[in-house]
Order: C-alpha cells, then structure tokens, then sequence
C-alpha cells in the first residue's frame, strides 16, 4: 500500500511527523493534515463588518484555474480585513473554542434555533464562524510552493494569512486550494485564520456549519503536477488487454523555463511490481506557465473493476514521476480503475459487458447524531450497511460529496450518480446558490469533474435536480451551457439532470444524454400514469433511469391501523391513512409516501412494467437531518430506509429481497406484542425474495400465498390479533427458504447492549456505535419501550453523541440520557487522541438496572 492511499484510507491521521518524513522521503511532496489544533468562535451577528460582496473581488481569482478566457484580476491596493481583529497575529484567542477539524459548529444545537426552519433542521447552522491557528514553515521549505487545500467549508470561506487575505470560495460544498507560498514566512508564527459565514435560509435541508471536512497543507517543488493534475480514461477493454490514456498536467510556479521528464508506472494498488508503464516524456514548461503530456500504455490481463456481488472492484495506482537534469522532483500518485461501460435505452448499463441494473439510494452528506462533519467509519458504515441491503450505487444529493467518499465507493464497488447542483439561476431558498451561480457555476462545475474524474465508481454526471427553470427555453440554454463544460471536462460519461416536472418536448430533456425522472416516472403520488414510455419513445437513443424514487415515509417499529389495501397511499391523519401528526409518526407498515412519492411496491411495479429502465436511485437509503416531511415540526427525514441512528426500518428487508434475492430470509411485520388490540384485525406482511408462503397464527395456518408477477410482499390483511406468536415460512422453488417468529414480548426487564465494533483506532476520530435494547427476561426487544436510559464511559474514550431514530426527538444529540424509540438507542463512541486501553460503556435505566459493554482503544 502507497503511502498516500494509507493516508486517504485513516481518513489522514498518520502522526504528523512520521506521515512527513516517510512520505516525504518516497514522493518529494509533503501532503499532511490541518486538522488538529484550532481554535474556533461562532457569532451569531456579524462581528468584523465583512461580508462575501465586500470580499468577492478578491475571492474570484480563486477561481482563475477553474475558467476559461478571461480572468479575475484582485483590485489594487490592501484587501479587506486587514484591519479585523481575528486575522491579527496579537489577537487573544484563549477564550475560544479549541477544536479539531472536521468540524460542525451546529450539531451540538439545542434545537429550535432561532429563526432556523424544520427542513434545515432547527438547528444553530447559521452564523459568522472564525477558525485561527498556526502554521510552521522549516527552513528547509524555503523555495517550495505551499498550497492550503480544504475539502469543503460551509461557507463562504475566505482565507487569511499573516493579516493578508489570499481568496476563498463561497460554495459550502465545493473543494478549493489556496496558494500560501508568497505570504509564509519562516517560523512557527504564521497565522492561519479562516471566516465561514451562513445566512439563514441558505438550504433546503441541513448544511452544518463550518469547516466540516479534511484540510491539507501541501508541499511540492516548484515545477509539480498541479491541482488534480492527472487524467486516466480506459478504452478497449476486455479480460486479455486494456489501453490505459492518461494525461498529466505540470505547473511551473519557478522563475525559470524547465525541462522535465516524466515516468509513469501503472501498479496493482497495493502492489510493489510496475505491471505497466508509459512511454518517457520530455516537456518545457515555462515559468509561470503550465503544460500537459498525454501518453497510452496496455495493461495485460487486467484485473477489472466492477460492482459486486458478480464483479469485484479491483484497483491500480498510476505513479508519476517528474525529474530534472536526473534529480527526481516530485512524484504524483492516482487510483484508478480499469472498465468498460455501455448505456443501452433498451438493456441499461453494462460494465465490462455484463449487465447491471441500479440499485441505488440518493444520500444527503450528514452522518445523523455527528452533523455533516466528515468522519471515515461513520461514512463506512452507511455504505456497507446499504451494500448489506443490496444496494450497489449512490447518488450524491444534491451536491459534490467528500472525496474519501469516492474513495470508499471506488473499494466496495458502488457505482455513483455524481452530482453538483441542486438549482441554477431561480432559487429554491432565499439565500442559497442561485444567488453566486452566475459568477461560480464554471469554476464549481470544472474543479468539481477535475477532483473525481479518475474514480471508476462515478458512470454519470449530475448537473441540475428539480430546477425551478427546467421547462424553459432559459433552462435549456443554461443545460447546454453547463453540458458542454462537461464533455470539455470528460466525455466518457454521460450527462444527466433530475426532472421532476420536465416533459419530453422541454429543451432540458434534449440537452441532457440520460434522463433522470424523479417521482414522474413510476407516476407521481397515487397516479398511476407514469412517463417512463413517453420520455423513451420521445427519446430511443438515450438510457432513462430514475434518478430519484420512491419518497416513502415512516418511523421505524410503529404501526397504525387500519392498513391501507393499496399497495401504495398518501400520508395523512385520516383513518387507512398511516399518518399520526399529534405523535409525529408514520406507519411502518411502509405502504405510505409523500403526495408526489410511492411506496417501493408501486415503484418496483413501475419498473418491471417498463424493464428498459435502467434502474433506481430512491430517496433516501438514510434518514437524514432536516427536511422533516410530513411533519415540519419535527427534526429529520421520514424518507430513509434506515432511521438517523442507523436502525433498520422494515423496509429495509423489503429492498433486501429485490436487491439481493439471493439472501435466504423473510422478514415478518408487524411486532406481536398488542396488549391493546386483542381480538381486533391486524394485517401480517411478509418481505422475501420467495415465491410462496405461508403463515401461522399460534401454530395454525392462516394460508399459504403465492406472490403475484407484480408484488412485492406477501399479505395476510384479516388476521385478527391474539397473544403468541406469529410465523411465515417461505418457499422459493418448492422448497423451503427461509422462517421467522414475532412472539409476544413480555414486559421491560432489563437492558441489553452491543457494539458494532469492539475495536477502534486510539487516533481521536474513530468511531464505536454502541446499541442498548430494552429486553423482557427472555432477552426479546420490548418493541414499544420508551424508557429513559443513561449512558457513561470511562477509560480513554467519550460518548459524542446518542440518539434513537425519533424524528420528533429533540434532545439535543450530546444528552447522555435519551429514551429508547421502539425499544431502540445508540450511544456513539469515539477514542480519544493518543490513548489506548479499554474503554467501558454503561447504560442505566429506571427499573431496569444497568449493563455494560468493553471496547478496547489501540
């Protein structure tokens, strides 16, 4: 393993010193974390007088790599801020917040923040926050060039160095570099400050606050590859050879011309031995100038990347080599990986000529309880709990994610819907992009395919989601626009928009090379009028998907009654309805959506009544932060299929069997503990990848079923209710598949707990997701428990955070106590920085004593 992939895979965490001189021994280029050490202040006003309109002229240069024609020239004369008291090296700081990066000034709330809306959140996001801290320059970095990369910073962000303001980038999702090579001077003096700013009403749902995601100082030679400097695309591929096209771009920051050479090795990422390499380069690069090198080399018997389970997600590294006169300069590192894609309208996608149908979810950026601030394990773990689900793609909603999210992509084998904009020019809020779109799209848009274009995951591009614009002439001017900066980025993908309103005769659908169709595919609401047919007549040549699906609502482990017998409803308070807007909840009976959605049985009907459609991206795989339809009240998402804290819902079983029919199981809904329901109808739903099966009540068979060519679970609607037990054993091919039990639960004696991982790196960022359960005596969940449970650690670890899966739940997410929801809790543990030995964790409950678990920090 590179010593750069180590990096991206610990999230950055080597020990600064050591990652430096290891790392700077075997590349000639340093790239170490920012991370730790800052300190941090929030205002709630604006403290320094600035504002993104008095800085912009000096912001824009930021852009100048990311344009083409003409570029920003900063005005003469002192930038503003100078004269502000944060960027001072005088300034006393010692009041402040000391922090560690990525950081969300948000997450901690209290909820209800002033002024801030339900759908983003109601939690403290905005503000005016500053971050300070010192950055060293050894004598030995004398002569480099020193770049600031931050991977995303919500938003705004403006940069100073030693009281000198060097640019920004207002985009909160974007990932931008700033060169600090001019203004460092030697010593460990050199002040770093940074201002974040967030207006209300600056999202649809919940952005987080501050510098949320990894930052890097990076240190190369003069004469290097520039920001994302290497561009690999494969051609020709089969299981014999593949040609590999790579074209490296050299940034000449010296004062004088240079000719370089350039050496490329291809390696099995983790491999020692060059099982290729490309044709030696010679360029001139002028000073102050850059140049590219484009070359081709063949793999033989390349080990492809693909999707699992029939493919598996091999990786290479291109390892660039730049000397003068003999002398080695720097050394350039790449993943990527070898794979062919074909996009049939009738067939779908194929990769490496195997066909794939999209299993996809849409995702926000949040990781539930933590906020937006990016961490590796909780990112892992939503991923490979959705792969577990049979999920094999992403769509990154509604903007461009975290890069070590590609990363993880890229080793598990999902393939991605990579996106970057959720409106244009006509806003969705008051103050969200549309109002720097005119001046940034292009630099967004061109930073933003440079960044991921090597990363076999992404097999299409995003441009726009539900733009207010879509059905104008003015939108598909704009979708031309933006198209064509695309293909000049990377014309091996293909170009989609999300339309959720778009007919087949708009300017958007012609302009874009897939159709994207939210909601209107599969019909909106309870409609069953889809337009699947109609954009794929209009369109013959183009692969349609949808791009978002579903909207399903629920709140995991509760059930109301009556049951619809649609197989697919609008919420509400009515009665059949699944809506309960006193307690804020939805019936997880999961045949309930929004007014625009369906439930997955009416999507998975849609689909395999149109099978040239390629497949599905449904909204969500997780509940996320804000956006808390139907009940604005509340905090979070009723969309997931796996609730905030990382319970699965039932539909998560019913994904299951389409998604991996494979897996040998049936999921029985609902719970059989109803006190209160004895004698009364309460339907019995079973999800399987089975063809048959059959239910007992109390031993007794309530009838054995087939399921029909257009279903998607098995229903037993007149079973009435009586204490016991309830079985359904499945039968796929005549043969038995797969049982499962719900017995009645007997009342809360005692606590259970369990940790996803018992393990976890002393390095201050990993993660240990603790379960507790409210149990009977025989060890069975309590499916309706409440209880207030208390949780406490010692030795070299900390609870960050807990939470239960409530929507409606607003204790703020650092409480230590927290009620169980459907007999569920999670306490989030982290280790802490430098520490190794066991840390126990505890949980306690009124009457139910108290239990504990052991993890052990290394």
């Amino acid at each position: 393993m590179s010593f750069l992939t180590e990096a991206r895979c610990l999230n950055g965490r080597l020990p600064a010193i050591l990652f430096v001189l290891l790392f700077a021994k075997a590349t000639n280029r340093e790239r170490t974390s920012l991370n730790d050490g800052w300190k941090f202040s929030r205002f709630t006003s604006n403290p320094d007088s600035l504002s993104y309109n008095t800085l912009k002229p000096w912001v824009l240069p930021s852009a100048n790599d990311f344009t083409k024609g003409s570029k920003h020239q900063p005005p003469s004369g002192t930038p503003p801020g100078s004269d502000v008291k944060y960027v001072q090296a005088s300034f006393d700081d010692s009041g402040w917040e000391a922090i560690d990066l990525p950081h969300d000034w948000a997450i901690k709330g209290p909820f209800n923040a002033p002024g801030v809306s339900g759908g983003m959140g109601r939690l403290p996001s905005n503000g005016v926050g500053w971050y300070r801290r010192k950055v060293t320059m050894a004598p030995e970095d004398e002569g480099k060039s020193i770049f600031l990369d931050i991977d995303g910073a919500m938003s705004y962000a403006a940069v100073w160095l030693n009281g000198r303001l060097l640019g920004g980038w207002p985009y909160g999702y974007a990932s931008f570099r700033i060169d600090l090579t001019p203004y460092l001077k030697a010593g460990d003096d050199n002040l770093l400050a940074i201002r974040v700013d967030n207006a209300l009403d600056n999202s649809r749902w919940y952005p987080g606050g501050g510098i949320y995601r990894n930052v890097w100082l990076v240190k190369t030679n003069p004469t290097h590859v520039g920001q994302y400097g290497t561009y690999i695309t494969t051609s020709d591929v089969s299981d014999n050879s593949a040609k590999v096209n790579l074209a490296v771009e050299i940034e000449n920051g010296g004062s004088s011309s240079q000719s370089v050479n350039v050496v490329t090795e291809i390696h099995l990422l983790g491999g020692a031995e060059a099982v290729a390499q490309f044709k030696k380069a010679t360029i001139t690069v002028p000073a102050g100038e850059k140049k590219s090198v484009s070359t081709s080399t063949t793999v033989t018997k390349p080990l492809l990347w693909g999707p699992p389970p029939a493919q598996k997600p091999n990786m290479y590294l291109a390892i660039t080599t730049l000397s003068v006169n003999g002398s080695v300069i720097d050394t350039y590192e790449t993943p990527f990986g070898i794979r062919s894609i074909t996009y049939d309208p009738n067939k779908g996608i194929s990769i490496n000529g195997k066909p794939v149908k999209v299993f996809g979810t849409c995702n926000h950026g949040d990781h539930g309880s933590l906020g937006v601030a990016f961490n590796t394990r909780a990112a892992e773990r939503q991923l490979t709990m959705l792969q577990e689900m049979g999920s094999n793609a992403l769509r990154t909603s509604h903007n461009p994610p975290a890069p070590e999210l590609l990363d993880m992509a890229d080793r598990l084998g999902f393939m991605v819907l990579d996106e970057i904009f959720d409106c244009w020019t006509e806003g969705k809020t008051t103050n969200d992009f549309h109002t720097i779109f005119p001046d940034w799209h292009e630099a967004d848009l061109r930073a933003f395919i440079r960044r991921d274009r090597n990363h076999p995951s992404i097999i299409a591009w995003s441009f726009g989601n539900e733009l207010p614009e879509q059905s104008t002439a003015a939108g598909g001017a704009m979708a031309k626009t933006l198209r064509d900066i695309l293909r000049s980025e990377d014309a091996t993908r293909p170009t989609t928009a999300a339309m959720n309103g778009a007919s087949p005769d708009t300017a958007l659908a012609k302009t874009v090379d897939m159709i994207g169709l939210n909601y209107q595919g599969e019909g909106q609401g309870t409609s069953t009028a889809g337009s699947f047919g109609a954009f794929h007549r209009a369109f013959p040549e183009k692969v349609v998907w949808s791009s978002e699906s579903a909207s399903a609502l629920s709140t995991r482990g509760t059930y109301l009654f009556p049951v619809t017998s649609a197989n697919s409803a609008s919420v509400g308070d009515a009665s059949g309805a699944g809506g309960n807007s006193t307690a804020r909840e939805v019936s997880a009976y999961d045949l309930y959506a929004t007014a625009w959605g369906s439930s997955p049985d009416k999507v998975f009907e849609a689909h395999d009544r149109n099978t040239y459609v390629a497949g599905e991206f449904v909204w969500t795989g997780w509940d996320y932060l804000g956006e808390p339809t139907p009940y604005n009240a509340a905090r979070s998402s009723y969309f997931g299929i796996i609730d905030l804290a990382g319970f699965k819902k039932d539909r998560f079983w019913e994904y299951q069997a389409r998604w991996a029919p494979e897996v040998a199981m049936v999921h029985v809904l609902p719970h059989w503990t109803w006190p209160d329901r004895v004698g009364q109808v309460t339907p019995v739903h079973a999800f399987s990848s089975a063809d048959e099966a059959e239910l007992f009540v109390n031993g007794k068979s309530a009838g054995r079923v087939k399921r029909g060519q257009y279903e998607s679970r098995f229903r037993w609607d007149k079973v009435v209710y009586q204490p016991g037990n309830v079985s359904v054993v499945a039968y796929k091919g005549g043969k038995q598949w797969a049982v499962e039990t719900k017995r009645t639960v007997g009342e809360a004696k005692k606590l259970s707990m369990a940790a996803d991982r018992t393990t976890i790196r002393g390095d201050g960022y990993d993660l240990s997701f603790v379960t507790v359960a409210v149990v009977d005596g025989d060890g069975e969940t309590v499916p309706r428990a409440s209880n207030a449970i208390t949780f406490s650690v010692s030795g070299p670890g900390q609870i960050v955070s807990t939470d239960n899966g409530n929507p409606a739940d607003m204790t703020a997410f650092p409480s230590l106590t927290r009620k169980a929801f459907s007999g569920l809790a999670l306490a989030v543990v982290r280790s802490k920085k430098g520490a190794s030995g066991e840390i126990t964790v505890s949980a306690s409950a009124s009457g139910l004593g108290s239990t504990k678990v052991s993890l052990k920090a290394t």
